[in-house]
């Protein structure tokens, strides 16, 4: 196995609701360039690069006129689809991430499986209608379009917490943190497949 190989995923998606040119590097240092004209998703998805260390470019260009629903869950698609190219047959990785993120007053869990099987069970408890210029309801949509799409089991849990900002804003960071855990690689088993089928997909 070829640890120097850089493990990366390149997606444009174009319809006619937004334009998305994602690129993405597993193997980085967390340095991103995010683009989407929804300021606080940009701040999240920033966040995000950051705390898994993978390098991320994401532009997209959406009917923000209308709202922001098309951009967010769009780039949720083309991020799984980059990701999944990028993590290819999953041979050598942990596969699995937890992790919780205090956040102030609130407590945000993350657990994940890059199982070949997308699920997604999502309790942020109540949250404010927006921050921001965010609709808080997008970030569901967004976390089920990337699982979906990445072909990963999610997780997600807000224990307590009274600020809808300190909130997201965990789950973004413990979602990367447990992004980081699952894809990095099992010094004790690179050449396997973790999983007893032999297979994840």
């Amino acid at each position: 196995m070829d640890l120097n190989k850089k493990r990366c995923g390149a997606i444009k998606r174009t319809t006619a609701e937004t334009a998305i040119d994602i690129n993405l590097n597993l193997d980085g240092i967390g340095k991103s360039n995010i683009k989407t004209k929804i300021g606080f998703f940009d701040h999240m998805l920033t966040l995000l690069s950051a705390h898994s260390l993978i390098d991320m470019e994401i532009f997209c260009d959406g009917d923000i006129e209308v709202d922001g629903h098309h951009s967010v869950e769009d780039c949720g698609i083309a991020l799984g689809q980059a990701f999944k190219e990028a993590i290819g047959d999953k041979r050598g990785i942990n596969r699995y991430g937890t992790f919780y993120v205090p956040m102030d007053e609130a407590l945000a869990l993350v657990s994940l499986d890059i199982s070949g099987r997308p699920y997604l069970v999502c309790d942020m408890g109540e949250l404010a209608p927006m921050i921001g210029d965010f609709d808080t309801e997008l970030v569901e949509e967004f976390m089920r379009a990337f699982a979906f799409n990445a072909g990963i089991t999610l997780h997600i849990k807000v224990m307590y917490g009274k600020n809808s900002h300190h909130k997201v804003e965990g789950v973004f960071k413990a979602l990367g943190h447990a992004l980081r855990q699952a894809v990095e690689f099992d010094q004790r088993a690179l050449d396997k497949i973790p999983s007893t089928k032999g297979v994840l997909e």
